[in-house]
């Protein structure tokens, strides 16, 4: 399974946008795509913009991100209390 991330582009230099996800920077080619301004929003998968996003798709699916980040919380939790793994 192939997971691409939501990324807010920060700044664009040549084929390379500086992109932000959750807080953390990282770098990702634009030359799968046209039209990427600073300020737009992209899926990012392997160092890759492969699709531009509205902002509306964008808090979507970063919201789904931060409901699984919650649940796994939550699993870990389970595991350290009772001692088994859930799967």
């Amino acid at each position: 399974m192939c997971l691409s991330i939501p990324a807010k582009v920060e700044k664009i230099e040549d084929e390379i946008a500086t992109v932000s996800v959750g807080g953390t920077q990282y770098e990702a080619s634009l030359q799968m795509l046209d039209d990427v301004k600073v300020g737009d929003y992209i899926l990012m998968h392997t160092g890759f913009a492969i699709q531009k996003l509205d902002a509306e798709e964008a808090a979507e699916s970063l919201k789904t991100f931060q409901e699984f980040e919650e649940m796994n919380k939550m699993l870990d939790e389970e595991e350290k209390e009772t001692g088994e793994r859930i799967v």
